[in-house]
């Protein structure tokens, strides 16, 4: 499953079957692993946000995450959310990928983790540029040790070009 597939999905509590809202974005840990959702509903004068931590997600699919209550949403400050997939300063999409040679891979376009392996990140999209993309495709990195988040860059191994695989899906999903 990608990241960008997640981003939208309803979010319900199982012991009412309520919706408590919908994700807006993916918090995710320095060890490549996922933390958490962010909720939609920031309020415009408020600096919180309303996060679900990944132990309190009991399933999550195509169309929904499914979470055990209605206490598993939690206000978190936004300055106390590090890294994220799509939004604030931790983000990685868009993210130039480095090799430590000083090779430009590309940027993050998605993000891959398997379901049947919980919240462990298995590779990273990467976008060789828009007329790239539709002629050759966008590639994956699988993830392995030696990737890092830097400030403004993924930084990989050298020689991590040769490791790119190309994705199953169109540029369109």
């Amino acid at each position: 499953m990608r990241l960008q597939d997640m981003i939208g999905l309803a979010v319900f509590e199982v012991e009412g079957g309520k919706q408590v809202g919908k994700v807006l974005d993916v918090m995710l840990n320095e060890d490549w692993t996922i933390s958490g959702i962010t909720l939609e509903g920031k309020t415009m004068f408020s600096t919180s946000s309303k996060v679900v931590l990944w132990e309190d997600i009991v399933a999550y699919g195509e169309d929904a995450v499914m979470i055990r209550n209605q206490q598993a949403v939690r206000k978190c400050e936004a300055e106390n959310i590090q890294l994220t997939f799509i939004s604030g300063n931790g983000k990685l999409k868009e993210l130039p990928v480095l090799t430590e040679d000083g090779t430009m891979i590309g940027t993050v376009a998605d993000v891959y983790f398997e379901q049947n392996l919980g919240n462990t990140i298995t590779g990273i999209e990467i976008s060789d540029g828009f007329i790239s993309d539709l002629m050759e495709g966008r590639k994956i990195l699988p993830l392995t040790p030696g990737i890092t988040k830097g400030e403004n860059a993924i930084m990989v191994p050298p020689n991590s070009e040769q490791r790119l695989e190309k994705t199953m899906n169109s540029i369109n999903g």
